[in-house]
C-alpha cells in the first residue's frame, strides 16, 4: 500500500474531528481558564434561570420597578384602606339612614375584587405583558454560538412592561373622577365597589409579578417596600379627605377630585418604571394544577381566614372611635395613624422574612393580629384608641406583604409568579368580601363591638395557626426557616 493511500484515511479522520456534532452545537463549551463567558445550556428551555440568569436582587431597574409598584399600591390599596373615612361620611351625610353593614359592602367589595381580579391580571402579565424594550448583553454571544437558526434577542429576551397596566391606569383615574359626582347608594356600589376594585386588580398584580422577577433572596424586603405604598397612601388620603370633607367648604365632589389629581403623577411614574425581567410564558392561561399542591392550598386557606378578620378594624376603627365618644375630626385621623404604623409593619417584617423565613413571619403576623383584634373593645379612651390603632397597624401590616412573599415559594418557574399570586389571592379575597359585612351586621344586631372583636380575632388567629401548619408541606418542615 502506498503512502498516499495511508494518508487519506488519516485526513478523513482528522476532518471528522473538526466537524462539530449536534450536541456540540447545542451546548458549546469553553476551555478551562478562558475569559470568555461560560455557555448557557439549552437542555431545558423551560428553565428561565439557564437562559436569563438568576434574579439580580437589586440594581437600578429592580429598585425602580419596586418604586413603581409602591406608587401603584399607594393609589390603589392606599385608597381602599381609607374607606373608614368614606364610611363615616356616608353614614353621617350622603347615605344617612342606611345600615352599617349595607354601607360596609361598598368598601368590602373593592377589597374582594382588587384581589380577585388578580385571577386575570396575574396571568395576563405572565402571558401578554411583554414589550421589546431592552436586550441582554449576554445573548448576542449565545446567538453567535448557537448559529443562524437560533432565535434573535428580540424573540428571546423581552421585558414585560405595562401593556396590562396602561388601560387599567386610565380607567382607574376616570373612575375616581366619576365617583366625585355619585349621589345614590347604587352609584357608589357600582363605581367605588365594583369598577374601581377591578381596575385596582389589573394595576397591582402585574406590578407585584414584575417586582418579584427581579428579586430572590430579598423578596421579603422588596415586597415590603411595594406594599408599604398602601400604608403611605393610607396616611395621605385619610388626612386629606378628612380635612377636605370636614374642615372646608369644597364638598364631596371636589374633595374626591383633588385626591384623583394627587394620584396622577404616581400613576405616570409607575407606567415608566414597572418592568419585568423574564419573557412571557406560553403555557395555559391558568395553572389549575397548583390547586393540587399542598403548599399552595394550605397557604391560600391560611390567607383566606386572615382576610376575614384583618379588615374589620381597618374599616371600623373611625366608627368605633366615634362610638366611644371621640370627636369626628380626631376619629377621622385613626385610619391615618393605623396606616402610618403599618408602614413599619410591612418593611420590618419583610427584612425579618428574608432572614428567618417568609412563612414564619407571615404566620406570626396573623397570630399577633388576631390577639390584638381581641382587645379592640377594651380601648375606651381617646389615648387608648390611638395606641390601639398604632399596635394593630404594625401587626396587620405584615399580613399582605408577608403573603405575597410567601406565595413566591410555590411556583417552580418564576415566570408563573403572577399566575400563582393571582389564583391564590383570588381565593383569599372571598375572605375580604365576607369579613366587613358580617362585622357590620354584628354591630347592627348587638349595638356594640364586643362580638365583632371576638369573631374577627378568632378567625385571624386560626389563619395564623394554619400558616404554621403550612410549613409541614415544605422540605424544611415545621421547625425550619421557611
Amino acid at each position: 500500500m502506498s503512502s498516499s493511500e495511508t494518508e487519506k484515511p488519516k485526513r478523513r479522520s482528522q476532518d471528522e474531528k473538526n466537524i462539530p456534532s449536534a450536541s456540540d452545537t447545542d451546548t458549546p463549551t469553553t476551555s478551562a481558564g478562558s475569559d470568555e463567558e461560560k455557555p448557557v445550556s439549552d437542555s431545558d428551555p423551560n428553565d428561565p434561570n439557564k437562559s436569563f440568569g438568576v434574579a439580580p436582587d437589586g440594581g437600578p431597574t429592580a429598585w425602580l420597578a419596586a418604586a413603581g409598584g409602591f406608587s401603584l399600591v399607594f393609589c390603589c390599596l392606599g385608597f381602599a384602606n381609607s374607606f373608614g373615612i368614606f364610611q363615616q361620611y356616608y353614614l353621617a351625610d350622603m347615605l344617612e339612614g342606611e345600615s352599617e353593614d349595607k354601607v360596609a359592602w361598598i368598601g368590602s367589595l373593592p377589597v374582594f375584587l382588587q384581589f380577585a381580579t388578580g385571577m386575570i391580571g396575574g396571568p395576563l402579565f405572565d402571558r401578554f405583558g411583554a414589550k421589546l424594550v431592552a436586550s441582554s448583553p449576554t445573548l448576542p454571544n449565545r446567538q453567535r454560538r448557537l448559529g443562524k437558526n437560533a432565535r434573535t434577542d428580540s424573540e428571546t429576551h423581552t421585558l414585560p412592561r405595562s401593556q396590562v397596566i396602561r388601560p387599567a391606569a386610565v380607567l382607574y383615574i376616570a373612575l375616581v373622577m366619576i365617583l366625585s359626582v355619585c349621589t345614590k347608594y347604587w352609584h357608589f356600589m357600582l363605581v367605588q365597589g365594583v369598577l374601581m376594585g377591578v381596575a385596582m386588580g389589573l394595576l397591582q398584580f402585574p406590578a407585584f409579578a414584575a417586582v418579584l422577577q427581579h428579586f430572590d433572596k430579598k423578596r421579603g424586603v422588596a415586597m415590603g417596600v411595594v406594599i408599604s405604598g398602601s400604608s403611605v397612601g393610607g396616611i395621605v388620603v385619610p388626612i386629606a379627605l378628612s380635612k377636605l370633607l370636614n374642615d372646608s367648604d369644597l364638598g364631596f365632589g371636589w374633595s374626591v377630585r383633588i385626591i384623583g389629581f394627587v394620584m396622577l403623577p404616581f400613576i405616570a411614574f409607575s407606567l415608566v418604571t414597572v418592568k419585568g425581567r423574564l419573557p412571557p410564558r406560553k403555557s395555559n392561561f391558568l395553572i389549575l394544577g397548583a390547586f393540587r399542591e399542598r403548599l399552595f392550598l394550605l397557604l391560600v386557606s391560611s390567607l383566606f381566614f386572615a382576610f376575614i378578620g384583618m379588615f374589620t378594624p381597618i374599616f371600623f376603627i373611625p366608627t368605633y372611635a366615634v362610638y366611644r365618644g371621640m370627636g369626628a375630626a380626631l376619629a377621622g385621623y385613626q385610619s391615618a395613624i393605623l396606616n402610618a404604623s403599618s408602614t413599619f409593619g410591612r418593611i420590618i417584617p419583610g427584612i425579618l422574612a428574608d432572614k428567618y423565613g417568609k412563612l414564619n413571619v407571615f404566620s406570626a403576623g396573623c397570630i399577633a393580629t388576631g390577639i390584638v383584634t381581641f382587645c379592640m373593645n377594651e380601648a375606651g379612651s381617646n389615648a387608648a384608641i390611638i395606641v390601639y390603632s398604632v399596635v394593630f397597624g404594625f401587626t396587620s401590616g405584615s399580613i399582605i406583604s408577608g403573603a405575597t412573599a410567601a406565595l413566591s415559594l410555590c411556583p417552580k418557574d418564576p415566570r408563573d409568579l403572577g399566575t400563582y399570586m393571582g389564583m391564590g389571592l383570588f381565593v383569599a379575597s372571598f375572605g375580604g368580601l365576607m369579613g366587613p359585612p358580617v362585622s357590620g351586621a354584628m354591630v347592627h344586631r348587638y349595638g356594640g363591638f364586643l362580638e365583632l372583636a371576638m369573631f374577627s380575632g378568632a378567625i385571624t388567629l386560626f389563619g395564623g395557626v394554619l400558616g404554621f401548619i403550612t410549613k409541614m408541606a415544605t422540605k424544611e418542615g415545621l421547625f425550619g426557616q421557611v
